[in-house]
């Protein structure tokens, strides 16, 4: 958690949180902003990964990745929403993912968990907006980040992922300034990088062709394999 006191000032604070226990994150929140005299920005952006066909990913893990990507985001929204309708408004950053959108073969509980924090965040923009405040989806592609280190996948889904991210020539911090950014002049649905926004438009556009166009480029990736 970070306070800033007037220009180039600013105290970073840490709290370990598990992001699965609402009492523990609406406590570690409450203390930051009763401390600070208010809260003005929230990103949320805390999530793991699971990868597998439909029938091999367990109910575990389907129950572990949903309890962290979705119910840690509504416990966070639900904690910091009050804090900002007290004040003078602000800004929650719900940090979701292209595959929210790019729903790709072997990812059905990441894509879902995914998904529907965008839905959260729409859903919410609505509720807050009268009160001064703004929330945005950010739905990034590819990045270097640490999510596969604690990923539940098989290794091949795991390594093309690495391998994806490594290719990547964003860093976690230009994601993080350019989604800040475009949130505060007023972005509700954030794509990055640039490459994914035409996909982000396909998909809006004519989600039929979308799908058989995913569909095709899972054959050619698996064609071949026994």
């Amino acid at each position: 958690m970070l306070a800033i006191r007037g220009k180039g000032a600013a105290h970073c604070e840490g709290h370990a949180v598990d992001i699965t226990d609402e009492r523990a994150v609406t406590a570690a929140v409450d203390e930051f902003a009763n401390r600070q005299g208010g809260l003005d920005l929230a990103l949320n952006s805390a999530g793991v990964a699971v990868a597998g066909d439909l029938l091999e990913t367990s109910a575990a893990d389907w129950r572990w990745i949903l309890d962290i990507n979705v119910l840690g985001v509504v416990y966070s929204c639900r904690a910091e929403a009050p804090h900002m309708i007290a004040g003078k408004g602000g800004l929650i950053v719900n940090v979701a993912s292209a595959a929210s959108f790019a729903c790709g073969s072997r990812m059905s509980a990441y894509n879902a968990s995914k998904a529907a924090v965008v839905a959260l965040s729409e859903t919410i923009y609505q509720e807050l907006q009268e009160h001064g405040v703004h929330v945005a989806a950010a739905m990034p592609g590819f990045f270097r980040t640490r999510l596969m280190e604690h990923a539940r996948a098989p290794e091949d889904a795991r390594g093309f992922a690495q391998k994806m991210m490594q290719r990547s020539n964003l860093e976690a911090d230009e994601v993080a300034g350019e989604i800040l950014g475009r949130a505060a002049a007023g972005a509700t649905h954030i794509v990055l990088p640039g490459s994914y926004r035409w996909l982000w438009r396909y998909k809006r556009l004519a989600p039929r062709a979308f799908l058989r166009w995913m569909a095709r480029i899972r054959q050619r990736a698996f064609k071949g394999r026994g």
